[in-house]
């Protein structure tokens, strides 16, 4: 299924809503859109396999350009808005890209980025246009839409990881499928969460991140509505889900948060008995904080647990994870092996690298290095979570393996530490890392950015500490904790712990 398929049947059915403004994008003419600037496409030359890159915030135009992509046969790939001048470069660089989308609210950014790459043959906006960047709406108008026939091959995201590790990496799909067969992502979820022609499904997060784009296309290949959220307002959100009559949605754990800690009287004002499935997943969900909102909602909240690189997926409802509190599920889409430092198998129980088998071949574009080096012997592919398998195959997550603390040769998992320090009544957010020790190689750092300043800092330190003596064993406690207006958190819920980590280790080296 896909929009031009929904439309011949149920054109004026609503495709896309913006739940601010309730601002509408019918079936009829998301295909018309995306059909007329595929032929745009092509008529500049772009053939099956090219790529293009767009910067778009949140709004009506996402979607047509993608789907004009798919269509036209070409990769595309979102860049987050969040970027710095020089990664933007690297992912149009890296990503072979001839054709940019962006919008006015980026162009003075991408005025500088077009300058370094002159490379790039073309530039639109989805605004009026001006010496830079052409309207998009020039390669639409007068366009006759482009006939892209049952069989036909079509175009295929090209994710870039979200460089919380590293620097971003081009996930490359093979390209092979055709207009109308299955997606098997979207059948999946179809599966999991009932995504159907009468889903009403909410996204609150940055379209430009893998779930998000990917979900709200599988929710158009049923013909569903996607309430689309231009950002993310805790009230915001009840009050879509109250409106549109919502029945599907997904979160990421700092959403989550913010919505349980509204004051009772907030969270009574809306409606929420069309919400049917919640799903989230991206970052670590506190057991307390799931347990909290179980109680709110009922028992309809879902985890999964996968990646951009889309290799794996593991699912649990809220009656598992009441049996299996902080498991994250069992795999759904391939099979899974822990694997130990010397690349062994290890038991049921133990804690090593997670690694998928069986699912779907990756590479990443102009790495093969970086391919090799997440392979197994065995095939298997792995993207870098450490964590186990109980006795009935359910997965918990430690951390990253690049995040482990080894301390005086003991490993420590700063989810775990995060987690608790997260349920704290007084702190926003957390991050946990590993910073170094004369005499233990490794020690325990905590950052809290606190819900309100405190007036006594060190006091407000150190009854953390204590309250991490309290509850975790002693190699587990913070020996240091230091307070944070903010952390560099992405809109998906993932912690930029790399850059908090590397200043930490830059001052221990200076010093």
């Amino acid at each position: 299924m896909n929009p031009f398929v929904i439309a011949q049947s149920r054109p004026e059915a609503p495709a896309t809503i913006i739940a601010e403004t309730g601002e509408t994008m019918s079936y009829a003419k998301l295909d018309l859109t995306s059909r007329r600037l595929a032929a745009g496409l092509r008529a500049l030359d772009l053939r099956h396999g090219d790529h293009i890159a767009l910067m778009l915030p949140n709004g009506l135009w996402y979607h047509p350009v993608c789907w004009g992509a798919w269509f036209a046969g070409l990769y595309f790939s979102p860049i987050s808005t969040r970027l710095q001048q020089a990664e933007v470069e690297h992912i149009i660089t890296d990503s072979g890209s001839t054709l940019v989308v962006t919008a006015p609210e980026y162009e003075p950014l991408m005025t500088l980025v077009k300058a370094a790459l002159p490379h790039v043959r073309h530039w639109y906006t989805t605004g009026p246009g001006n010496e830079h960047f052409a309207p998009i709406q020039s390669l639409i108008d007068g366009a006759e839409p482009l006939e892209v026939a049952a069989d036909a091959p079509i175009g295929s995201d090209m994710l870039y990881s979200s460089g919380t590790t590293g620097r971003p990496k081009g996930i490359l799909p093979r390209l092979g499928r055709t207009r109308d067969e299955a997606d098997p992502l979207s059948m999946l979820l179809a599966r999991l969460y009932g995504f159907e022609a009468g889903s009403v499904y909410l996204n609150p997060a940055p379209l430009y991140h893998g779930s998000p784009l990917k979900f709200t296309m599988a929710i158009h290949r049923f013909g569903g509505t996607n309430v689309i959220m231009t950002r993310f307002d805790a009230e915001g959100a009840l009050a879509a889900i109250d409106r549109y009559e919502v029945t599907q949605s997904q979160w990421v754990p700092t959403m989550l948060n913010r919505m349980m800690r509204l004051p009772d009287e907030v969270k009574a004002r809306y409606d929420l008995s069309s919400h049917k499935a919640a799903v989230h997943a991206a970052a670590p969900c506190p057991p307390e904080l799931k347990q909290q909102l179980i109680d709110w909602w009922g028992p309809i909240l879902h985890e999964f647990y996968a990646g951009s690189e889309a290799i794996g997926f593991t699912a649990i409802t809220s009656e598992e994870w009441l049996q299996h509190p902080g498991s994250v599920g069992r795999c759904v889409m391939g099979e899974i092996h822990i694997v130990g430092e010397n690349g062994e198998e290890l038991p049921i129980g133990e804690v090593g690298e997670i690694y998928f088998a069986n699912g779907p071949k990756i590479a990443y574009h102009n790495d093969p290095e970086k391919t090799a080096a997440v392979t197994h012997a065995n095939g298997w592919i792995t993207i870098g979570d450490v964590g186990r398998l109980d006795e009935e195959g359910y997965l918990y997550l430690s951390d990253r393996k690049d995040f482990m603390i080894i301390t005086g040769g003991v490993n420590v998992y700063p989810k775990e530490v995060e987690d608790l320090l997260a349920m704290h009544p007084d702190v926003e957010d957390v991050a946990v890392f590993g910073v170094p020790n004369p005499d233990f190689g490794e020690e325990v750092k905590a950052v809290v950015q606190p819900r309100a300043w405190p007036a006594d800092e060190a006091a407000f330190a150190e009854a953390l500490i204590a309250y991490c003596r309290e509850n975790l064993s002693a190699i587990k406690v913070p020996r240091s904790l230091d307070l944070s207006q903010t952390l560099p958190r992405q809109e998906n819920g993932k912690l930029y712990k790399k850059v908090l980590r590397a200043a930490y280790l830059a001052k221990a080296a200076a010093a």
